[in-house]
């Protein structure tokens, strides 16, 4: 009976290390990456929002950054969680490369 008890606590183990490697650990480490992406921001940035608009970064706080979105007078403050992907000012591509006429 020694023997079936240390069987399950073994597979219970094995069973937690699957999890956390296949789960837990990516989940952290894209939270890690996100995290980094978001204290490089500055202003004068181009942006992704998480719902798929582009813009530049015109001013920024703590927790808020402003973003103008095509035309000078749509700039719509939010959350700097809600910013998907940065871009650079050298390195924009795609729709962000055509707002700055």
């Amino acid at each position: 009976m020694g023997m079936e008890m240390v069987s399950i606590i073994i597979y219970f183990v094995i069973i937690f290390g699957v999890f956390y490697f296949i789960g837990i650990r990516p989940q952290k480490k894209e939270r890690k990456k996100q995290e980094e992406m978001l204290a490089s921001m500055a202003i004068g940035d181009y942006v992704l929002t998480t719902s798929g608009f582009y813009g530049q970064i015109i001013d920024m706080t703590d927790d808020m950054v402003i973003v103008e979105f095509g035309n000078k007078n749509c700039r719509i403050p939010m959350k700097k969680g809600a910013v998907a992907a940065v871009e650079k000012d050298g390195t924009k591509s795609g729709p962000a490369s055509s707002d700055n006429k």
